[in-house]
């Protein structure tokens, strides 16, 4: 394309010149000079995409990568794991949108105002479709978010939405004959139960009935929507950048509950929509054509497989079935990235154990301590997943900002909280729990979700217990919606875990072990970790803050409530055809600007 500078094209006369010259001189001039501009940008727009020259993309925009497991769910409201939440990444926006350095940016929100006490936002909306062309509304996202919220909903992730004011009631609430009523308590504040089938179920406190209007999320008209917050929230963006937050089609939703379960019924906001969901096989979805900035959007579909096995994956990718992949053999790693067909990117995450804390032996804290030191972390990231992980001796990666400029969490609060491969204090604490040199003590499970990593890491650990210790355990794998249900239910003895960041806070990590919390699958609980939560929550000064949350982890730790083995990195397979493939260090992909280019290029 030719720039309107280049002055071999066209001379851009002055005023002098022009002037006295005939009229019809300056008409000539004028014609002329406009038959250009519009010829010039004519071309422009036949040659580009999205703001791509047509001839850097592939005829074909099709992206085909492999997600490695079925989602559990892709209702907002249900979404548990990565498979889901970075499916739904693809389907909706919500207020905002991430950019490539993790900073919300608008998205359905053109702008928002925030109060002086920091407890009110007001969102201002922009005019957005549904899919099905309906629009995009303030009601929506009200009725969203207390649908999620909604105890009859059972939403893992509703306590992302505990911020709201009155949010964390409203969750907790009991539902009786349609109304929803506190969960009634004795005069020294303690649960009321009754038992129903041997098990102690909570009583409603029918005299304490909940206004579900006092939840502090409110359209005031089709595009101004109001949150109002129970105390001042600093990653409150961020956090509506997150799938639990995102808008749902309420005249639909309200109509049929099982919509997010087939493309035919299913309605979505963001750059793609399903069109086919074969089921542990692949998942479709085309371009939204619908979506309020589908001219960025260069890709018409992306496809997203299934297939658990890390060498499956790579065969197909090496045969073309695939264009990028999130599971990659750590056994090939070194020689994919030599080859530019591996990328290992950066990561906010922790990969760890879970012990049943309240189940004998694992509720016994130097149990808990004795097995996580027996293992040897720096052998597993050498030997085992070779992606450059880092040994964790705690639970908060490096990444996390602290109160003072420049500084992170992980150095200020610590960097160790036990020493790596520390046997004989594993060996002297595991004795005095009762079980020298690992006699007497009771055959136990390790649960993990199907994957040769997995499996590999879980070998792995099994070999250091029985070498170290004296003691054996079983290794179970299951399908990964089994597998969370298992973890949820505390249907485990020990169970592989991983947390990844949702936002740039140390509190998306502590958050989940609260007592009662949506995602505390450890049978854990203490009042000082409550209490340190509801602290940082409370305040926002961010001195105070980083305090209370050194203090939660603290409290974690040294209690041996899980077990860390590495920081996570994010390897991935990824063709030199796809461009502006974005997967920033919260880990979710983002195809809304990806496009592919033709072969060869």
């Amino acid at each position: 394309m030719q720039t309107l500078y280049n002055r071999s094209y066209v001379r851009f006369c002055s005023v002098d010149e022009i002037h006295g010259r005939n009229h019809m001189t300056r008409k000539i001039v004028v014609f002329l000079v406009l038959c250009m501009l519009a010829a010039t940008f004519a071309g422009c727009g036949t040659k580009s995409t999205g703001g791509v020259a047509t001839s850097d993309m592939a005829a074909d925009q099709t992206v085909r990568y492999n997600l490695g497991v079925e989602p559990a769910s892709l209702d907002p409201a249900l979404a548990v794991g990565n498979p889901e939440l970075g499916t739904l990444i693809q389907l909706f926006d919500g207020l905002t949108r991430n950019d490539k350095n993790n900073v919300p940016q608008p998205a359905i929100a053109t702008s928002w105002d925030v109060s002086t006490d920091k407890l009110t936002y007001t969102f201002h909306l922009r005019d957005a479709k549904w899919s099905n062309g309906d629009p995009v509304t303030a009601p929506d996202f009200e009725y969203a978010w207390k649908r999620a919220l909604a105890p009859e909903t059972a939403g893992d992730f509703a306590y992302q939405l505990y911020y709201v004011k009155n949010g964390e009631a409203f969750n907790k609430c009991l539902v009786q004959d349609g109304k929803y009523y506190a969960a009634k308590v004795d005069a020294n504040g303690n649960p009321v139960t009754t038992t129903v089938n041997g098990t102690a179920v909570p009583v409603a406190d029918t005299t304490k009935p909940f206004d579900v209007s006092s939840v502090g999320v409110k359209a005031l008209d089709d595009k101004t929507l109001e949150v109002n917050l129970e105390g001042p929230t600093p990653y409150f963006i961020d956090l509506t950048t997150y799938p639990t937050l995102f808008p749902v089609d309420k005249k639909v939703v309200e109509t049929n509950p099982k919509w997010a379960a087939a493309p035919s019924t299913f309605v979505c906001d963001g750059p793609f929509k399903p069109t086919e969901w074969a089921h542990n096989d692949h998942l479709t979805m085309v371009k939204n054509d619908t979506y309020w900035d589908a001219a960025t959007v260069r890709l018409t579909t992306v496809i997203y497989d299934m297939v658990e096995d890390e060498s499956t994956a790579l065969s197909m990718y090496q045969s073309g079935q695939l264009d990028a992949a999130a599971n990659v053999p750590s056994s090939e790693l070194k020689s994919l990235v030599a080859s530019g067909d591996a990328q290992i990117l950066p990561y906010l995450g922790t990969y760890y154990l879970n012990f049943n804390n309240s189940k004998k032996p694992f509720n016994d804290p130097r149990v808990r301590q004795a097995l996580t030191l027996a293992i040897n972390r720096q052998q597993i990231v050498d030997n085992v997943t070779k992606g450059g992980e880092l040994p964790a001796m705690a639970f908060i990666p490096y990444g996390f900002p602290d109160a003072t400029p420049n500084s992170d969490f992980r150095k200020v609060g610590g960097e160790t909280y036990f020493k790596d491969n520390d046997i004989a204090t594993a060996q002297k604490l595991l004795a005095d729990a009762g079980y020298p040199g690992g006699k007497g003590f009771p055959a136990f499970t390790y649960l993990m979700n199907t994957s040769s990593l997995h499996k590999a890491i879980a070998e792995a650990i099994q070999q250091m217990w029985k070498k170290n210790l004296g003691i054996t355990c079983t290794l179970k794998n299951e399908e990964w919606g089994v597998f969370l249900q298992d973890r949820d239910n505390l249907n485990y003895d020990v169970a592989r875990a991983g947390w990844t960041a949702d936002y740039m806070d140390p509190n998306t990590f502590l958050d989940l072990y609260i007592t009662g919390g949506g995602n505390n699958d450890l049978g854990w609980t203490s009042k000082v970790y409550d209490q340190a939560i509801a602290t940082e929550k409370a305040t926002a000064d961010q001195t105070a803050r980083l305090k209370a949350m050194h203090l939660a982890e603290d409290t974690l730790m040294k209690d041996f409530a899980i077990s860390p083995i590495y920081f996570y990195t994010n390897p991935v397979l990824l063709s030199k055809r796809v461009k502006d493939f974005y997967q920033g260090s919260i880990g979710f992909v983002d195809w809304k600007y990806a496009y592919m280019a033709p072969a060869g290029k």
